[in-house]
Protein backbone atom coordinates (compact mmCIF):
# COMPACT_ATOMS: atom_id res chain seq x y z
CA UNK A 1 0.00 0.00 0.00
CA UNK A 2 1.24 3.63 -0.74
CA UNK A 3 1.95 5.52 2.56
CA UNK A 4 -0.46 8.30 0.63
CA UNK A 5 -3.30 6.29 0.69
CA UNK A 6 -2.26 4.95 4.42
CA UNK A 7 -4.58 7.34 6.34
CA UNK A 8 -7.21 7.71 3.20
CA UNK A 9 -8.08 4.37 4.17
CA UNK A 10 -7.59 4.39 7.59
CA UNK A 11 -9.69 7.07 8.60
CA UNK A 12 -12.60 4.94 6.86
CA UNK A 13 -12.76 1.52 8.12
CA UNK A 14 -10.22 2.07 11.06
CA UNK A 15 -11.55 4.96 12.79
CA UNK A 16 -13.12 4.21 15.65
CA UNK A 17 -13.60 0.05 15.31
CA UNK A 18 -11.57 -2.41 16.39
CA UNK A 19 -12.95 -4.76 14.23
CA UNK A 20 -9.88 -3.54 11.39
CA UNK A 21 -6.77 -5.30 12.65
CA UNK A 22 -3.46 -3.59 11.39
CA UNK A 23 -2.13 -6.74 9.54
CA UNK A 24 -4.40 -5.28 6.68
CA UNK A 25 -2.31 -2.21 6.86
CA UNK A 26 0.82 -4.30 6.22
CA UNK A 27 1.52 -6.44 3.60
CA UNK A 28 5.11 -6.27 3.35
CA UNK A 29 6.02 -2.83 2.43
CA UNK A 30 6.76 -0.65 5.47
CA UNK A 31 8.68 2.25 5.00
CA UNK A 32 11.98 1.78 4.58
CA UNK A 33 13.04 1.50 7.90
CA UNK A 34 10.89 0.54 10.58
CA UNK A 35 10.57 2.32 14.49
CA UNK A 36 12.57 -0.25 16.73
CA UNK A 37 11.72 2.48 19.04
CA UNK A 38 8.49 5.01 20.28
CA UNK A 39 8.56 7.89 22.73
CA UNK A 40 5.11 9.54 22.57
CA UNK A 41 5.05 12.70 24.18
CA UNK A 42 2.01 14.46 25.56
CA UNK A 43 1.76 18.05 27.31
CA UNK A 44 -1.42 17.73 28.27
CA UNK A 45 -3.32 20.36 27.70
CA UNK A 46 -1.20 22.40 25.87
CA UNK A 47 -3.79 25.09 23.62
CA UNK A 48 -1.50 26.49 20.93
CA UNK A 49 -1.32 29.62 23.03
CA UNK A 50 0.55 27.72 25.53
CA UNK A 51 2.96 26.67 23.08
CA UNK A 52 3.06 30.26 21.90
CA UNK A 53 3.68 31.79 25.39
CA UNK A 54 6.30 29.49 26.07
CA UNK A 55 8.53 30.37 23.04
CA UNK A 56 7.92 33.88 23.24
CA UNK A 57 9.41 33.79 27.29
CA UNK A 58 12.27 31.56 26.14
CA UNK A 59 13.58 34.20 22.77
CA UNK A 60 12.97 37.18 25.38
CA UNK A 61 14.60 35.32 28.30
CA UNK A 62 17.15 33.33 26.96
CA UNK A 63 17.90 34.28 23.60
CA UNK A 64 16.65 31.09 21.53
CA UNK A 65 13.91 29.10 20.77
CA UNK A 66 12.14 26.44 21.95
CA UNK A 67 13.01 22.52 21.42
CA UNK A 68 9.81 21.82 19.94
CA UNK A 69 9.51 24.59 17.63
CA UNK A 70 13.03 24.64 16.52
CA UNK A 71 12.18 21.45 14.96
CA UNK A 72 9.64 22.79 13.05
CA UNK A 73 12.06 25.89 11.79
CA UNK A 74 15.24 22.94 11.09
CA UNK A 75 12.19 20.84 9.31
CA UNK A 76 13.40 17.81 11.30
CA UNK A 77 9.88 16.52 12.25
CA UNK A 78 6.37 15.74 9.87
CA UNK A 79 3.70 18.29 11.15
CA UNK A 80 -0.28 17.49 11.68
CA UNK A 81 -3.34 18.99 13.18
CA UNK A 82 -5.60 16.74 15.22
CA UNK A 83 -8.74 16.34 15.62
CA UNK A 84 -8.97 15.08 19.58
CA UNK A 85 -13.00 14.66 19.84
CA UNK A 86 -14.42 11.48 22.44
CA UNK A 87 -17.48 9.18 21.57
CA UNK A 88 -19.61 11.80 23.73
CA UNK A 89 -18.36 14.68 22.74
CA UNK A 90 -15.94 17.34 20.63
CA UNK A 91 -14.87 18.28 23.60
CA UNK A 92 -12.81 15.32 24.91
CA UNK A 93 -10.90 14.51 28.56
CA UNK A 94 -7.93 12.85 29.48
CA UNK A 95 -9.02 9.49 29.99
CA UNK A 96 -11.03 9.66 26.43
CA UNK A 97 -7.41 11.11 24.50
CA UNK A 98 -5.20 8.73 25.55
CA UNK A 99 -7.75 6.06 25.06
CA UNK A 100 -8.12 6.79 21.43
CA UNK A 101 -4.26 6.57 20.79
CA UNK A 102 -3.86 3.66 23.87
CA UNK A 103 -6.86 1.61 22.20
CA UNK A 104 -7.82 2.88 18.86
CA UNK A 105 -10.85 3.56 19.76
CA UNK A 106 -12.96 6.75 20.73
CA UNK A 107 -14.83 5.82 24.03
CA UNK A 108 -17.00 8.42 26.31
CA UNK A 109 -15.25 11.17 28.21
CA UNK A 110 -14.23 9.04 31.92
CA UNK A 111 -13.68 6.23 30.09
CA UNK A 112 -10.18 3.96 29.74
CA UNK A 113 -10.53 1.88 26.32
CA UNK A 114 -14.03 0.83 27.55
CA UNK A 115 -16.63 1.13 25.03
CA UNK A 116 -20.75 2.23 26.05
CA UNK A 117 -21.40 -1.66 24.75
CA UNK A 118 -18.84 -2.97 27.62
CA UNK A 119 -16.14 -4.07 24.88
CA UNK A 120 -12.61 -3.61 26.40
CA UNK A 121 -9.78 -2.66 23.93
CA UNK A 122 -6.44 -4.02 24.47
CA UNK A 123 -4.18 -1.10 25.71
CA UNK A 124 -0.99 -0.09 23.41
CA UNK A 125 1.12 -0.53 25.84
CA UNK A 126 0.45 -4.57 26.36
CA UNK A 127 0.42 -4.71 22.26
CA UNK A 128 3.97 -4.00 22.55
CA UNK A 129 5.05 -5.27 25.83
CA UNK A 130 3.60 -9.09 24.44
CA UNK A 131 5.42 -8.14 21.28
CA UNK A 132 8.84 -8.35 23.45
CA UNK A 133 9.38 -4.78 23.86
CA UNK A 134 10.18 -2.41 27.29
CA UNK A 135 7.47 0.05 27.90
CA UNK A 136 6.87 2.67 30.46
CA UNK A 137 5.26 5.96 31.74
CA UNK A 138 6.72 8.94 33.19
CA UNK A 139 4.54 11.67 34.25
CA UNK A 140 4.28 14.78 36.23
CA UNK A 141 0.65 13.94 37.73
CA UNK A 142 0.00 10.90 39.40
CA UNK A 143 1.54 7.76 37.40
CA UNK A 144 -2.15 6.28 37.92
CA UNK A 145 -3.66 9.51 35.87
CA UNK A 146 -5.69 9.45 32.97
CA UNK A 147 -3.24 9.99 29.77
CA UNK A 148 -0.72 7.06 31.38
CA UNK A 149 -3.75 5.13 32.48
CA UNK A 150 -5.04 5.35 29.12
CA UNK A 151 -1.87 3.57 27.10
CA UNK A 152 -2.03 1.09 29.63
CA UNK A 153 -5.08 -0.19 31.18
CA UNK A 154 -8.51 -1.00 30.66
CA UNK A 155 -11.20 0.38 33.32
CA UNK A 156 -14.60 2.42 33.47
CA UNK A 157 -13.71 5.09 35.43
CA UNK A 158 -10.91 6.93 35.34
CA UNK A 159 -11.47 8.27 39.12
CA UNK A 160 -10.56 4.28 40.32
CA UNK A 161 -6.93 5.75 40.31
CA UNK A 162 -6.33 2.97 43.51
CA UNK A 163 -7.67 0.10 41.44
CA UNK A 164 -5.48 1.21 38.64
CA UNK A 165 -2.76 0.81 40.89
CA UNK A 166 -3.37 -2.59 41.22
CA UNK A 167 -3.85 -2.95 37.88
CA UNK A 168 -0.73 -1.69 37.11
CA UNK A 169 1.37 -4.47 39.17
CA UNK A 170 0.45 -8.13 37.12
CA UNK A 171 0.87 -6.37 33.70
CA UNK A 172 4.95 -5.70 35.22
CA UNK A 173 5.76 -2.48 32.98
CA UNK A 174 9.19 -1.74 33.13
CA UNK A 175 9.17 2.05 34.08
CA UNK A 176 6.34 3.84 35.38
CA UNK A 177 7.45 7.29 37.55
CA UNK A 178 5.38 10.11 38.82
CA UNK A 179 3.25 11.51 41.82
CA UNK A 180 0.45 9.25 42.97
CA UNK A 181 1.60 8.17 46.43
CA UNK A 182 -1.31 7.98 47.99
CA UNK A 183 -2.63 5.30 45.43
CA UNK A 184 0.47 2.83 46.48
CA UNK A 185 -0.15 2.10 50.38
CA UNK A 186 2.70 0.25 51.95
CA UNK A 187 1.24 -2.95 51.48
CA UNK A 188 0.84 -2.68 47.61
CA UNK A 189 4.41 -1.02 47.54
CA UNK A 190 5.33 -4.38 48.90
CA UNK A 191 3.73 -6.80 46.47
CA UNK A 192 5.86 -4.43 43.79
CA UNK A 193 8.56 -5.41 45.70
CA UNK A 194 7.64 -8.79 46.00
CA UNK A 195 7.36 -9.33 42.19
CA UNK A 196 10.90 -7.83 41.00
CA UNK A 197 10.28 -3.98 40.98
CA UNK A 198 12.67 -1.37 42.11
CA UNK A 199 10.93 1.16 44.20
CA UNK A 200 12.53 4.44 44.34
CA UNK A 201 10.66 8.17 46.23
CA UNK A 202 13.21 10.07 45.70
CA UNK A 203 15.27 12.07 43.02
CA UNK A 204 18.53 10.04 43.78
CA UNK A 205 17.58 6.59 44.51
CA UNK A 206 15.80 7.11 40.72
CA UNK A 207 19.58 8.59 39.31
CA UNK A 208 20.99 4.98 40.93
CA UNK A 209 18.15 3.09 38.87
CA UNK A 210 20.00 0.34 37.00
CA UNK A 211 17.12 -2.02 36.23
CA UNK A 212 13.81 -3.07 35.49
CA UNK A 213 10.85 -3.01 36.56
CA UNK A 214 10.83 0.09 37.93
CA UNK A 215 8.65 1.80 40.28
CA UNK A 216 9.00 5.75 41.07
CA UNK A 217 6.81 7.53 43.22
CA UNK A 218 8.14 11.18 43.83
CA UNK A 219 4.98 12.38 45.61
CA UNK A 220 1.25 12.33 47.28
CA UNK A 221 -0.24 13.62 45.03
CA UNK A 222 1.10 15.37 41.32
CA UNK A 223 4.39 16.44 41.45
CA UNK A 224 5.49 20.42 42.32
CA UNK A 225 5.00 22.78 39.96
CA UNK A 226 8.26 23.38 37.64
CA UNK A 227 8.58 27.31 38.59
CA UNK A 228 7.90 26.43 42.31
CA UNK A 229 10.65 23.75 41.84
CA UNK A 230 12.94 25.26 40.80
CA UNK A 231 12.80 27.83 43.91
CA UNK A 232 13.31 25.35 46.35
CA UNK A 233 16.21 23.60 46.91
CA UNK A 234 14.68 20.66 49.08
CA UNK A 235 12.56 20.25 46.16
CA UNK A 236 14.78 19.94 43.70
CA UNK A 237 17.10 17.57 46.24
CA UNK A 238 13.94 15.18 46.27
CA UNK A 239 11.36 15.40 43.46
CA UNK A 240 13.02 14.84 39.70
CA UNK A 241 12.37 17.25 37.06
CA UNK A 242 10.58 15.35 33.60
CA UNK A 243 13.57 15.54 31.92
CA UNK A 244 15.33 13.84 34.39
CA UNK A 245 12.66 11.15 34.45
CA UNK A 246 12.67 10.60 31.25
CA UNK A 247 16.63 9.97 30.57
CA UNK A 248 16.65 7.46 33.22
CA UNK A 249 13.52 5.88 31.96
CA UNK A 250 14.98 6.03 28.17
CA UNK A 251 18.32 4.69 29.85
CA UNK A 252 16.81 1.76 31.43
CA UNK A 253 13.97 0.84 28.61
CA UNK A 254 16.88 0.81 26.39
CA UNK A 255 19.00 -1.73 27.35
CA UNK A 256 16.26 -3.97 25.96
CA UNK A 257 17.04 -5.70 22.84
CA UNK A 258 13.74 -5.80 21.00
CA UNK A 259 13.44 -2.06 21.94
CA UNK A 260 10.91 0.20 23.86
CA UNK A 261 8.14 2.41 24.35
CA UNK A 262 7.74 5.09 26.64
CA UNK A 263 5.43 7.17 27.27
CA UNK A 264 6.11 11.23 28.12
CA UNK A 265 3.24 13.02 29.92
CA UNK A 266 3.92 17.19 31.27
CA UNK A 267 0.36 16.39 33.11
CA UNK A 268 0.52 19.82 34.71
CA UNK A 269 0.39 21.92 32.07
CA UNK A 270 -3.23 21.09 32.15
CA UNK A 271 -3.29 21.94 35.78
CA UNK A 272 -1.92 25.27 35.32
CA UNK A 273 -4.22 26.28 32.49
CA UNK A 274 -7.42 24.82 34.84
CA UNK A 275 -6.31 27.39 37.06
CA UNK A 276 -5.65 30.63 34.39
CA UNK A 277 -2.35 30.18 36.41
CA UNK A 278 0.30 31.81 33.43
CA UNK A 279 3.54 31.20 35.37
CA UNK A 280 2.86 27.81 36.67
CA UNK A 281 1.52 26.91 32.85
CA UNK A 282 4.21 28.37 30.88
CA UNK A 283 7.27 27.11 33.59
CA UNK A 284 5.66 23.50 33.25
CA UNK A 285 5.72 23.96 29.28
CA UNK A 286 9.28 24.45 29.66
CA UNK A 287 9.77 21.60 31.47
CA UNK A 288 8.15 19.44 29.03
CA UNK A 289 10.16 21.23 26.37
CA UNK A 290 13.32 20.74 28.34
CA UNK A 291 12.48 16.66 28.25
CA UNK A 292 11.65 17.08 24.43
CA UNK A 293 15.53 18.04 24.21
CA UNK A 294 15.86 14.92 26.08
CA UNK A 295 14.26 12.39 23.75
CA UNK A 296 15.54 14.27 20.63
CA UNK A 297 18.88 13.93 21.64
CA UNK A 298 18.80 9.96 22.61
CA UNK A 299 16.74 9.36 19.02
CA UNK A 300 19.22 11.14 17.19
CA UNK A 301 22.07 9.93 17.95
CA UNK A 302 20.03 6.28 17.79
CA UNK A 303 18.46 6.74 14.69
CA UNK A 304 15.80 3.88 15.16
CA UNK A 305 13.67 5.68 17.47
CA UNK A 306 10.17 7.65 16.09
CA UNK A 307 9.87 10.72 19.06
CA UNK A 308 5.84 11.84 18.40
CA UNK A 309 4.95 15.17 20.12
CA UNK A 310 1.57 16.47 20.49
CA UNK A 311 -1.24 17.38 22.68
CA UNK A 312 -4.70 15.46 24.05
CA UNK A 313 -6.59 18.39 23.88
CA UNK A 314 -6.52 22.11 24.57
CA UNK A 315 -7.54 23.99 27.48
CA UNK A 316 -8.56 27.37 28.35
CA UNK A 317 -6.81 29.21 25.39
CA UNK A 318 -4.06 31.27 26.90
CA UNK A 319 -2.72 34.08 24.75
CA UNK A 320 -0.85 37.82 25.09
CA UNK A 321 -2.88 40.51 23.93
CA UNK A 322 -2.42 43.77 22.09
CA UNK A 323 -1.54 46.73 24.55
CA UNK A 324 1.18 49.54 24.30
CA UNK A 325 2.74 47.92 27.39
CA UNK A 326 2.73 44.27 26.25
CA UNK A 327 6.24 43.62 25.80
CA UNK A 328 7.54 44.81 29.38
CA UNK A 329 4.01 43.77 30.86
CA UNK A 330 4.75 39.73 29.25
CA UNK A 331 8.35 40.20 30.08
CA UNK A 332 7.50 40.14 34.07
CA UNK A 333 7.14 36.49 33.55
CA UNK A 334 10.68 36.36 33.09
CA UNK A 335 11.00 37.06 37.10
CA UNK A 336 8.66 35.40 38.34
CA UNK A 337 9.27 33.26 41.72
CA UNK A 338 6.49 31.78 42.31
CA UNK A 339 3.20 30.14 40.98
CA UNK A 340 -0.68 31.31 41.64
CA UNK A 341 -0.74 28.00 43.59
CA UNK A 342 1.71 29.08 45.83
CA UNK A 343 0.55 32.21 46.68
CA UNK A 344 -3.05 31.46 47.32
CA UNK A 345 -2.10 28.38 49.37
CA UNK A 346 0.06 30.73 51.53
CA UNK A 347 -3.30 33.24 52.60
CA UNK A 348 -5.69 32.82 55.34
CA UNK A 349 -8.28 34.90 56.22
CA UNK A 350 -6.53 36.54 58.68
CA UNK A 351 -4.32 38.49 55.96
CA UNK A 352 -4.54 42.11 55.20
CA UNK A 353 -4.51 43.57 51.87
CA UNK A 354 -0.82 45.11 52.52
CA UNK A 355 -0.09 41.24 53.49
CA UNK A 356 -1.48 40.00 50.17
CA UNK A 357 -0.20 42.54 48.17
CA UNK A 358 3.63 42.26 49.32
CA UNK A 359 3.74 38.35 48.98
CA UNK A 360 2.03 38.63 45.09
CA UNK A 361 5.00 41.34 44.53
CA UNK A 362 8.05 39.35 46.10
CA UNK A 363 6.36 36.15 43.67
CA UNK A 364 5.64 37.79 40.89
CA UNK A 365 6.85 41.88 41.06
CA UNK A 366 3.32 42.60 40.57
CA UNK A 367 1.78 45.49 42.54
CA UNK A 368 -1.53 44.88 42.65
CA UNK A 369 -3.60 47.98 44.44
CA UNK A 370 -5.55 47.73 47.57
CA UNK A 371 -8.65 47.63 46.16
CA UNK A 372 -7.93 44.57 44.10
CA UNK A 373 -6.43 42.57 46.97
CA UNK A 374 -9.42 43.08 48.62
CA UNK A 375 -11.16 41.22 46.17
CA UNK A 376 -9.03 38.09 46.83
CA UNK A 377 -9.56 37.87 50.00
CA UNK A 378 -13.14 38.65 50.30
CA UNK A 379 -13.17 34.92 49.04
CA UNK A 380 -11.61 33.42 51.76
CA UNK A 381 -14.51 34.12 53.95
CA UNK A 382 -15.90 31.22 52.44
CA UNK A 383 -13.85 29.55 49.96
CA UNK A 384 -15.88 28.13 47.03
CA UNK A 385 -14.66 29.04 43.39
CA UNK A 386 -15.32 25.69 41.73
CA UNK A 387 -12.68 23.88 39.40
CA UNK A 388 -10.54 21.10 38.98
CA UNK A 389 -6.77 20.31 40.91
CA UNK A 390 -8.82 22.97 43.58
CA UNK A 391 -9.26 20.99 46.28
CA UNK A 392 -8.94 24.36 48.48
CA UNK A 393 -11.62 25.81 46.65
CA UNK A 394 -9.23 28.73 46.00
CA UNK A 395 -9.62 31.72 44.14
CA UNK A 396 -7.87 31.51 41.01
CA UNK A 397 -10.00 32.97 38.81
CA UNK A 398 -10.20 36.49 40.23
CA UNK A 399 -6.19 36.72 40.94
CA UNK A 400 -5.75 35.52 37.21
CA UNK A 401 -8.09 38.78 35.98
CA UNK A 402 -6.54 40.56 38.06
CA UNK A 403 -3.24 39.62 36.52
CA UNK A 404 -4.38 40.02 33.02
CA UNK A 405 -4.18 43.74 34.07
CA UNK A 406 -0.12 43.55 34.57
CA UNK A 407 0.56 40.80 31.88
CA UNK A 408 -1.43 41.54 28.27
CA UNK A 409 -2.26 37.63 29.24
CA UNK A 410 -6.47 36.77 29.06
CA UNK A 411 -7.66 33.44 29.05
CA UNK A 412 -10.80 32.12 26.98
CA UNK A 413 -12.15 29.55 30.01
CA UNK A 414 -11.37 27.38 32.82
CA UNK A 415 -11.49 23.81 31.31
CA UNK A 416 -11.04 21.82 27.82
CA UNK A 417 -11.39 23.36 24.45
CA UNK A 418 -12.32 21.35 21.10
CA UNK A 419 -9.34 23.22 19.56
CA UNK A 420 -7.76 21.20 16.76
CA UNK A 421 -4.16 20.31 18.09
CA UNK A 422 -0.20 20.34 17.09
CA UNK A 423 1.44 16.93 16.25
CA UNK A 424 5.05 16.87 15.42
CA UNK A 425 6.65 13.32 14.37
CA UNK A 426 10.78 12.74 14.41
CA UNK A 427 12.75 10.04 12.86
CA UNK A 428 11.58 6.69 11.07
CA UNK A 429 7.88 6.40 10.53
CA UNK A 430 7.39 10.55 10.66
CA UNK A 431 6.05 9.82 6.41
CA UNK A 432 3.28 7.90 7.61
CA UNK A 433 1.73 11.17 8.94
CA UNK A 434 -1.25 13.03 7.11
CA UNK A 435 -1.68 17.20 7.72
CA UNK A 436 -4.80 16.45 9.03
CA UNK A 437 -5.45 13.28 11.23
CA UNK A 438 -8.16 12.24 14.08
CA UNK A 439 -6.47 10.84 17.42
CA UNK A 440 -7.19 6.91 16.80
CA UNK A 441 -5.28 7.01 13.72
CA UNK A 442 -2.08 7.18 16.16
CA UNK A 443 -2.61 3.62 17.42
CA UNK A 444 -2.70 2.49 14.02
CA UNK A 445 0.10 4.51 12.99
CA UNK A 446 2.50 3.19 16.11
CA UNK A 447 1.94 -0.70 15.31
CA UNK A 448 2.61 0.56 11.54
CA UNK A 449 5.69 2.25 11.84
CA UNK A 450 7.30 -0.64 14.16
CA UNK A 451 6.07 -3.27 11.80
CA UNK A 452 3.85 -5.05 14.85
CA UNK A 453 0.59 -6.29 13.82
CA UNK A 454 -2.76 -5.58 15.46
CA UNK A 455 -2.93 -8.24 18.12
Amino acid sequence: MRRRDFFRNTSITLLGSSLFPIHKLQANNYPPKTARNIIFMVSDGMSIGTLNLASLLLQRKEGRQSNWLRLYEEEKVSRALMDTASASSLITDSAAASSAWGGGVRVKNGKLNVSEDGTHHTPILQKFKAAGKAVGCVTTVPITHATPAGFSVTNASRGDMHEIAEQYLPLKFDVMMGGGREYFPPGLLARYEATGYTVVQNRDQMLQLNKTPALGIFNENGLPYALDHIQDNTLQQNIPTLAEMSKTAIELLNKNKQGFVLQIEGGKVDWAAHANDAGALIYDQIAFDNAIKAAIDFASKDGNTMVIITTDHGNSNPGLFYGDNANQQFDKLQHYRHTNEWILNGVNKSFTSAQLIERIEAAQGIAITKEEAASILVHYEQLDEAGLYNPRKLPFRQLASIQSGYTSISWGAMDHSADYVELAIYGPGRDLIKPFIKNTDLHYLMLQATGIKNG
